[in-house]
């Protein structure tokens, strides 16, 4: 019996503008992009983990915390310090969409 070794690669985001979202995402937190096309971006991050970013070109956001259309997935990442990662995430264009005042701990943002 031969064992398969099956290893973690990435995690696909679909998105409307892969390159748009994907440079948010590097910008975000210093990663760089690996590879690109129209329809496909994958990005390594200082950790080395890695999210892609696909076409879709009939991409619905999701509207929480109304769950009119829930959301599909969402990234966790760890700050240091809250002040300047908030103010960075914002610069970027990210939204504010709940602060820690109902979470201890952790805000939530929309990219």
């Amino acid at each position: 019996m031969t064992t398969t070794k099956i290893t973690f690669r990435t995690v696909a985001i679909d998105t409307p503008d892969p390159n748009k979202l994907a440079q948010f995402y590097c910008d975000l937190t210093g990663g760089k992009i690996l590879r690109a096309d129209d329809e496909w971006v994958e990005t390594e991050h200082n950790d080395g983990h890695r999210l892609s970013f696909q076409l879709a070109s009939d991409f619905v956001a999701p509207t929480w915390p109304d769950p009119k259309v829930p959301q599909q997935m969402h990234p966790d990442f760890y700050a240091s310090e809250y002040g300047p990662a908030h103010e960075h995430a914002l610069s970027l264009g990210a939204k504010l969409l709940e602060d820690e005042s109902g979470h201890e701990g952790f805000r939530v943002y929309a990219d």
